[in-house]
């Protein structure tokens, strides 16, 4: 199988063997000629060998930041589907995930089902389609987005971003130290 000529091969980038050997599986279930890579380093070798049409990408890698691999697949092959996987997202870096070449950004963990649904954006071949109603976030998770947009913003700075915010640095620090609100 092929889109346009790429082939139908999905190279899944992500440090955690489990998920990313249960990925790899289920893309095979799919169709996919899946392969893994446990880091940055080994995901470019393994692109620059393969050539895939899709790859999905972990945010933090070992050794660098998945961001940085996106940026070097699609120098390496422009027409590369590509969708960024992060347990700990924001809009910020959804943002700089579609600017560097992904095509989607997806809170971990995501099922093989919700990364096909990303790549789904005019790029499957015919019958590889997945249908889904959109989910609208909690008002909580859209909080916590909001809050992560304006602290990268800020670069980081919590007192700026507090003041923006408009409320106290100390509960903007309780706030941060939570774990990300679920969609």
């Amino acid at each position: 199988m092929s889109r346009g000529e790429l082939p139908l091969t999905v190279l899944v980038v992500d440090d955690d063997e489990t998920y990313r050997e249960r990925l790899v599986r289920a893309f095979g279930r799919h169709g996919f000629e899946a392969h893994g890579a446990a880091n940055a380093a080994e995901g470019l070798e393994r692109a620059r060998e393969l050539r895939p049409g899709y790859a999905v990408i972990d945010l933090r890698l070992p050794d660098g930041s998945g961001l940085d691999l996106v940026r070097e697949l699609k120098a390496l092959d422009a027409r590369t589907t590509m969708v960024v996987l992060t347990g700990y997202g924001s809009i910020a870096t959804a943002v700089e995930a579609v600017r560097r070449g992904a095509t989607h950004y997806l809170p971990k963990p995501a099922d093989v089902d919700d990364i096909l649904l990303a790549f789904a954006g005019a790029t499957l071949p015919e019958g590889q389609a997945v249908a889904r109603e959109h989910e609208v976030p909690s008002l909580a998770r859209a909080e916590w987005e909001h809050i992560q947009r304006v602290l990268a913003d800020c670069g980081g700075n919590i007192s700026q971003a507090a003041r923006l915010l408009r409320i106290q640095r100390r509960s903007l620090q309780r706030k941060l130290a939570k774990h990300p609100v679920p969609k």
